[in-house]
Order: C-alpha cells, then structure tokens, then sequence
C-alpha cells in the first residue's frame, strides 16, 4: 500500500508540474543539484573556498553561477570534437533521451543498479536487481521537474537483514513488501521534485523526495536517511541571510492503529532553518521543528495547530490536551579556516515531555573538518567527525510525535544514546572514482524482553517514569567497527553510470557476542543517490 499511495502522489505532483510548467517562461534558475555525497565533493573547491560566500548547509542545493562551471565540466567530461555513432554518444556522453531547445529541455534514462556480492564471514551471496528511470528537464529558467523510479529485488548481508526484519524497511528506501521475512526482499519507490523560482531571490519546491541539513557527512539536525517523504518548501534569500521553511507528511506502518488508520499512520513536520553567512568564511545557521500525529494511539484527532502555518522560530506549544508535539532546535555553523578547508558543527536542543508531564533536556552534538585539494593534490578530498546523542534525544511522548518517518530517524542512522568517529577521503582522477570510509561507534542497546528503555530507539515512546538514567552509551554497551572502501569508473557521468567494486569489514560486538561482516560486491550502478549500509 505505501507504493500504491506513493505513486498516487507522485503522479499528482507530475500532474501540478505540467499545469504550472505550461504557463509561463522567465529567467531565474530553479534547478536542483541531486544530492549524493561522493558526488558532491566534487564541488568542495568551489563551494568550500573563501572567494564565495553561497550558502551550503541545506541540501540539495540549487545550480547557481558559482558551481555552473564544475558542473558542466563534469557532465561533459570526454567530449571531444570527434564524430561518433548514436550507440558510443548515449552509452559514454548523453542521455537516453535529450532535447535542448531555446526555451526548454528535457531527458530521460534508463537507470540499472546491478550488482552480485560475497559475505565471506556468513558464506553468503547477495545481489541486487533493480531497474530504475529518471526524467528531468526545464521550462524556461525559472520552472524545472524531476522524477526517477525504481522496481527492485535484492538479498543483503545478514546485519542488513536484521535491520529490514526489526524495521521492515529497506534503509532509507521504501517498505518490503514481504514484511522482512522472506530472505530475498521486493521493494519500490519514486521521487518527484518541481522546482519554481520567479525571482531570483525566491525558490519555491514541491516535491516527493529528502532533504539534508549541514556540512557534515551525517546530520544531526535532518538528514537523507529516512525514506522519501511528501513535502513542501519555499527559500527566500536576502543577501546574507536565507530563510527556508518546509511541511512534510510522514507516516509510520507499524505504529498502533485502529481501522480508521488504514494501514499506515500519518503525521506531519515543520521546519524552520535560516541561514547567516557572516562573511566568506563564516556562517550561523539556526534550526526549529516541530512534529506532530494526525491522532493518537487511542485514535482521537489531533485539531488544528497554529505551529504547522507559523513561521517564527522556536515556536511550539503542546497542541490539544493529553497529545502533545515534539519540537526540537538547533544551531548549524562552519568557518572555513583556510581555503578550501573548513570546520563545522551542529547542536541539537531537545526538551523531551513525556505522557505524564514529565520532561528531561537532552541534547546531540557533531563537530568536523573537511577540506578539498589535500596537500596540493587536485580533487584529493577528506573529512574527520565526531557526532554524538543523549539518551533519549528526538523521541517523542508517544511513537508518533518521534523524529522519524516510515520507522527511520529523519536525523543520525543510529537514533540515540550513541558516540561516532568517522572518517572518509575520496579522490576523482579522470572516469575513476575511489573513496574510503572509517567508522567507531559505541552505543547502548535496550534489554530484550524487557520494557527498559535506555534511550536508543527513538520510537519507543516516552512517559518519564523509571528511566534507567541519562548516561549516553548506557544499556547493552556495544561497540561497532566499520570500513568501506569502493572502487568505480564512470562509463556515463550525465546519469552516473558506473562499474563499481566495493568491499565492506564491519564487527559488533557486545556482551551477547560479536556479529562479523566481510562482504565484497561487484556492479554496474547509476543515479545520484545515497544508499547508506554503515550503521
């Protein structure tokens, strides 16, 4: 049901599209820069250098003068003046389907992500199948459209597979359909994005897709990870501040319900972020949201609330009586300390009421640094950072009012009560592709068989009474090593077409034992997206 109501939105969002994009052309851009992070540090010397002051932190960002030319200079990498045959262009240079006109474009491709494995520790085979398309174009300059669609099959390493089973998602993607009990799991999903931009100065985006906030490779404000979700957003930028305010509808399959949920539950967020570039090397962003559900768990109404329409900052009340919202702020910030090289950071405040009026402060925090051209070496990229939880953090009075959607975090992958380190270099030479990734996690596990909630799982709900404590880490103590390493080369850069060589180490461990992984894959992969496998 989550890909019938999916596609049911998506193709009135295609629908708004087409009736918006016939009716006027004008000059101002509106197009989005698709966010996937190895992909994305192929910007760091332009967005990260201290002759520009464009703001970063919120993702994807839009196609401006200052990336046009990099961007170009990578969709266009191996063009020559040579005359070549139909089947070498769109294979090597151009999409499936392209038409450039004065006054539109448009494309579309096929997208394979095709690609077998080997987890050497379980002695077990992995694959995935999945047949995808994307189609795009614009509409004079201030109107453009994305979709992109993808029917998969897969089998993943058993830590994965454990994930699917608790959570019945595929991570970050769409709902199994099996219910995570089969071993080879069937899934899909689809985007659509239209942007409008009437005036420089003002974005506005409509769009069944995710949304990024920060600097960092995770964020602890709101990150790619969960699922795709309904939303809407309009930017306004002023010079050196950028005011952007977003609504979502999310829902939750596994929540409690009654008949009149259906076979989902739904709530919906607010968010708030402005951002202050204070010169070309410093900004201060400052973050508000504010989640709440449709009803409760004993299936009352929430009415209506002021705070889903209110766009001042830190704004949150309690909403009808026993139901209360979640609202959760922060600070985002970076100072590039050289050029091409920054440090960043984000704080989450989170006061956390429970059922009974009772209520704990718990806060999450991230620092880093990141840079491009380390030690001279063009297009060498690195980034080092610290991201850390209290118990506790994002969970809401009750499951629905949680920072989640579809049963996912909408910030950090681990949900709460955790430590990281992590690091990632990443390097482009010519077609070829390689990145490496470290990570050290320790984070604190609830009991099995036991109602203790120690604060990880961001969706159980939170009443105040009998809390184990506040010390991050406490629970199941558990420790998690992570290395990632891939290799690829870019057959088609317009679409991201690539074959890849990956190979993932990952070990856990605690006092109920040690879950080992040692996987190596090979494949042809396209698109532009995240696909997160590090938790």
């Amino acid at each position: 049901m989550q890909n019938i109501y999916t596609v049911k939105r998506c193709k009135l969002l295609l629908a708004t599209a087409g009736a918006l994009l016939c009716g006027t052309f004008a000059r101002a851009q509106s197009v989005q820069l698709p966010y996937q992070y190895q992909f994305y540090q192929k910007f760091n010397a332009d967005v990260y250098s201290t002759s520009n002051n464009i703001h970063t932190a919120f993702k994807p960002l839009l196609i401006d003068s200052s990336l046009t030319a990099r961007y170009d200079s990578l969709m266009n990498y191996g063009a020559d003046s040579n005359r070549h045959g139909w089947v070498y262009r769109k294979l090597f240079r151009e999409h499936l389907f392209d038409v450039r006109k004065a006054d539109y474009t448009f494309y579309a491709d096929y997208l394979p992500d095709l690609t077998i494995g080997r987890d050497f520790k379980s002695k077990e085979s992995t694959w995935l199948n999945t047949r995808g398309f994307q189609i795009g174009g614009t509409i004079g300059t201030k109107f453009s459209f994305y979709t992109s669609g993808f029917e998969n099959q897969g089998r993943f390493a058993p830590y994965i597979d454990d994930y699917v089973r608790t959570t019945r998602m595929i991570p970050g993607q769409a709902y199994d359909r099996k219910g995570g009990i089969e071993q080879t799991k069937d899934w899909s999903y689809v985007t659509a994005v239209i942007s409008y931009t009437p005036i420089k100065q003002l974005n506005f985006t409509l769009g069944q897709d995710k949304n990024f906030i920060g600097d960092g490779y995770r964020s602890m404000l709101l990150s790619d990870y969960a699922t795709n979700y309904p939303f809407f957003r309009t930017t306004l930028t002023l010079g050196p501040i950028q005011y952007t305010a977003m609504w979502a509808h999310m829902q939750d399959r596994q929540a409690p319900k009654f008949d009149t949920f259906g076979d989902s539950r739904r709530k919906w967020a607010a968010f708030h972020y402005i951002d202050w570039t204070i010169s070309n090397r410093a900004s201060l962003g400052f973050f508000n949201a504010y989640i709440a559900s449709e009803a409760d768990d004993e299936g009352n109404r929430r009415g209506f609330d002021v705070n889903f329409i209110n766009p001042v900052f830190f704004a949150s009340s309690l909403g009808p009586s026993g139901m209360p919202g979640n609202s959760i702020s922060g600070f985002n910030g970076k100072y590039k300390f050289l050029n091409k090289h920054a440090i960043y950071g984000q704080l989450v405040l989170d006061r956390v009421k429970g059922r009974e009026g009772k209520a704990i402060n718990s806060t999450a925090w991230q620092v880093g640094v990141r840079g491009a051209d380390l030690f001279g070496v063009r297009n060498l990229n690195y980034l080092a950072e610290y991201n850390t939880a209290q118990p506790y953090t994002y969970i809401g009075a009750q499951r629905m009012s949680g920072y989640t959607a579809f049963s996912e975090p909408l910030a950090h992958p681990f949900g709460a009560n955790f430590r990281e380190t992590l690091g990632i270099l990443n390097y482009s030479a010519g077609r070829f592709d390689l990145q490496g990734k470290m990570i050290y996690a320790k984070y604190g596990l609830d009991e099995a068989g036991t109602l203790d909630n120690y604060g990880k799982n961001i969706l159980r709900g939170f009443n105040g009474d009998a809390i184990p404590g506040t010390s991050t880490g406490q629970g199941i103590s558990t420790s998690l090593k992570y290395a990632e390493a891939t290799v690829g080369f870019i057959i088609n850069p317009r679409y991201n077409l690539k074959f890849e060589v990956g190979g993932i180490l990952r070990q856990q461990t605690n006092r109920l034992g040690t879950s080992n992984t040692t996987l190596l894959t090979v494949g042809l992969r396209s698109t532009f997206r995240n696909l997160y496998s590090d938790f």
